[in-house]
């Protein structure tokens, strides 16, 4: 990554973009009068549990990555993709990235779409239902698809068992960052070229 290409999307249209999904998130929460879930986790809980849920599940997804017979198409073109794109961005600006998709994505899917589904079904549907929204929004492939709505269901259900939204809040911000580190500086692990 010695040559920094120029951004396909600036960084302050990523950031913007990122930002707003929040704002749509919060908005539905304020406008449907969706109740976040509060569980009895408590912030610092929120903070470890986050963390080391989002290591084990990228943990988990990377192996699940090299079962070739489990995805319908090639992983290593979307990450190709993937890799150019962060590529192109500074380490501050991926941190801030992650950080907003953490916030703004759970509040919108886990929060307001998951919250809204649980007020009018059961909490198993609602956590199928956010998620495979979630891998739809995602979708670039099936096998992304298939991966985006995986992550989905486990963030789902951290949500629904917990009941914090911080957590999974941090869960997410912390998963998007491992992939991109690990992605912008072991991109062969992915069978993508520099």
């Amino acid at each position: 990554m010695s040559q920094r290409q120029r951004p396909t999307i600036s960084p302050v249209t990523a950031l913007l973009f990122q930002g707003g999904i929040g704002v749509v998130g919060a908005l539905a929460l304020w406008l449907f009068d969706i109740p976040l879930l509060t569980g009895e986790l408590g912030l610092a809980k929120a903070l470890i549990y986050g963390g080391v849920g989002a290591a084990i599940t990228y943990l988990l997804l990377l192996q699940l990555t090299k079962l070739t017979w489990l995805f319908p198409d090639n992983l290593s073109d979307q990450m190709q993709a993937l890799y150019e794109f962060a590529a192109s961005y500074r380490w501050p600006a991926l941190v801030l990235l992650s950080l907003l998709a953490g916030v703004g994505e759970e509040l919108l899917f886990r929060g307001a779409i998951q919250g809204w589904l649980l007020q009018n079904t059961g909490p198993w549907t609602a956590v199928i239902a956010a998620s495979l929204l979630f891998g739809l929004v995602h979708y670039v492939s099936l096998t992304y698809f298939v991966m985006a709505t995986g992550l989905g269901l486990i963030l789902g259900t951290g949500y629904q068992i917990s009941g914090s939204m911080a957590m999974v809040m941090v869960w997410h911000a912390i998963y998007d960052m491992l992939a991109l580190y690990f992605l912008l500086n072991y991109p062969s692990w992915f069978g993508v070229r520099r």
